[in-house]
């Protein structure tokens, strides 16, 4: 039995230019709606930011087993890949270790800024 597709996936936007963020680390007044849920739900929030990524829900659950937040690093790392965002993996390590609602913020606002199409779905079952 085959699934056939309905349509092709958009085109993701990838930028080959450096660039920066849309927005701060610490920019939370810019969507205080997703602020409060990271502030109050980070894992909530976290596994709903996770999905739009097109990644696994529960994927960012296994950050809670230490200090290092690997899922919040590497989710961070895909972004700024994504996008062709200027950074390094210390940077990333850094900011997923000291302010974990921060990043999840941070990474919400640049999909929403850029427009990422959620790479799940699209398809028609028979």
């Amino acid at each position: 039995m085959s699934w056939p597709v309905s349509r092709q996936p958009p085109a993701l936007d990838v930028s080959s230019e450096d660039a920066d963020w849309a927005s701060g680390i610490c920019d939370c007044c810019d969507d205080t709606r997703d602020c409060c849920f990271a502030c109050w739900c980070c894992p909530c929030f976290a596994c709903r930011t996770t999905r739009d990524l097109g990644q696994c829900l529960c994927l960012p659950l296994l950050d809670v087993c230490g200090c290092v937040r690997p899922i919040t690093m590497s989710m961070r790392v895909s972004v700024r890949h994504r996008y062709g965002i200027r950074g390094t993996l210390c940077t990333d390590c850094l900011a997923a270790t000291f302010c974990p609602s921060c990043v999840w913020c941070q990474m919400s606002r640049e999909m929403k800024t850029r427009k990422l199409p959620t790479m799940l779905g699209d398809i028609i079952h028979r």
